[in-house]
């Protein structure tokens, strides 16, 4: 079966549309993700002796293109077309066609009116008939939306403002978009304010495509759970254009709204082992603070409870400032900005060597029969031997993460992490992706690892 002309510009419209869709719009509806509150939308479109045969096929195409990217059902999104010149013509109802094909198949079989242009008629016909409860609209409630999308070429011949603002006042919001040689002024009477968000201008019908992307994010609200567009630890539940976190069977929601614990939020000493080699590079360095700051959020910071401690290492190492300099949140995040890029080598052993000898000694602020944990950042292959140093951090009792970034190597990080080392290290080829692996890396701490650890701690404070 040879297929019509408006299918196929339908398909070349959506493999190579002249105005990129925005790429989550896209994602979302490619994989069915998009959701739309229960909407009534009824096209209006002007098919006067103006429009010629081949620009009405494009308006019909741009039509298809947007209910396209519509969550079309009884319960969601219902379409209506009216389509008008000096008559009008209710060419697709809202009760009639309950999906997309369907509603795109009767968009195909459009045909003009091809006379003049009564569009003060046709918002009258849309108020009074197809946004009728008879016509399959749903009664008027906060949580049903009315659309009206008026698609026109030319100056009325008939009084719109009027007419107009009683379908405004009726609740129906209002989309004008002109094309050619349209009356700008009459757009603005007929469209809902603000203007800016409701009057759309294009030069020709052939270009009528590139509003397409207005209507998919108007009308496409994702589900963010779906897509990945969220940050909480366990469980994400979805509302539309939003979501709220919860835990698994178990577990506790921490304050923070993202994280889960099965465990005490007991007290914990944190130190940052980050890696300031000259690879690095200012504009990522600061990437990786806003990173550790990212954590640093997830953390309940106060004098009882998470002290944090920063060390930076290159060819040397240099501790920033050690655990429970500050207590509060503000401050502690404050510091971490003011850390000075080091630049220069990546001897990593030698670090994990300091972390190990005097990060969590009582010297350094840290606490007996408290839980330590190291969290190493490096983008690079160590220069120096690191299995020893990472051998001996693991032996201490240390809870050691390990997070790399491009060059950083896997093999490395594993060598570093605590067991299991799938859930105690993380890597990413791009520094702008580490917001991902802030989101994913839960510090939480048992009483039974507190009970587990304490003597190695207060073993190792002896030695301190």
């Amino acid at each position: 079966m040879t297929p019509s002309p408006l299918l196929f510009l339908l398909l070349l419209g959506l493999v190579g549309a002249q105005a990129p869709v925005d790429l989550r719009t896209a994602a979302a509806m490619a994989a069915g993700l998009c959701k739309t509150r229960p909407t009534d939308i009824v096209f209006i479109i002007d098919s006067s002796r103006s429009v010629r045969p081949s620009e009405f096929e494009q308006v019909k195409v741009f039509l298809a293109k947007v209910i396209e990217g519509l969550d079309v059902g009884p319960n969601a999104t219902r379409v209506g077309v009216v389509n008008y010149a000096s008559r009008v013509k209710n060419e697709v109802s809202l009760k009639t066609h309950r999906t997309k094909a369907g509603l795109i198949k009767a968009v195909t079989k459009i045909e003009p009116l091809s006379t003049g242009t009564m569009t003060g008629l046709a918002i009258q016909f849309a108020l009074n008939v197809a946004f009728s409860e008879g016509e399959g609209a749903r009664v008027k409630s906060p949580d049903i939306s009315k659309v009206a999308i008026i698609v026109t070429d030319g100056r009325p011949q008939d009084n719109i403002k009027e007419v107009a603002q009683r379908a405004r006042d009726a609740g129906i919001e209002i989309f004008a978009i002109g094309v050619g040689r349209v009356d700008m002024s009459t757009l603005k009477q007929m469209a809902s304010d603000p203007l800016d968000d409701h009057v759309d201008y294009v030069e020709s019908y052939s270009v009528i495509e590139k509003l397409t992307k207005k209507f998919q994010e108007a009308f496409c609200v994702s589900d963010l759970c779906a897509t990945g567009d969220h940050d909480c630890a366990q469980v994400c539940i979805s509302s539309p254009g939003s979501y709220k976190c919860a835990c698994k069977d178990g577990f506790t929601l921490m304050d923070d709204g993202r994280s889960c614990s099965a465990c005490s939020n007991s007290a914990t000493d944190v130190v940052f082992l980050i890696d300031g080699s000259k690879s690095v590079r200012p504009e990522n360095f600061e990437l990786v603070k806003k990173w550790i700051n990212q954590i640093v959020d997830k953390l309940d910071v106060s004098e009882s409870k998470a002290h944090v401690g920063l060390v930076q290492y290159s060819s040397s190492v240099r501790q920033e400032f050690p655990l429970g300099r500050y207590n509060n949140k503000k401050d502690l995040k404050d510091a971490v900005k003011k850390m000075a890029y080091m630049e220069r080598g990546t001897m990593t052993g030698q670090a994990l060597r300091y972390l190990s000898d005097n990060s969590f000694g009582p010297g350094q602020g840290a606490r007996p029969g408290v839980t330590k944990v190291g969290i190493v950042f490096t983008d690079g292959r160590s220069q120096d031997y690191i299995g020893d140093a990472a051998k001996k951090a693991k032996e201490n009792g240390f809870k050691m993460y390990a997070v790399g970034v491009g060059n950083a190597v896997e093999d490395e990080l594993k060598e570093i992490a605590s067991e299991p080392t799938g859930e105690h290290y993380f890597y990413t080829a791009d520094f702008k992706a580490m917001t991902q692996i802030a989101k994913k890396l839960q510090i939480n701490i048992c009483q039974g690892e507190i009970r587990e650890n304490r003597d190695k701690n207060l073993n190792l404070a002896q030695h301190y």
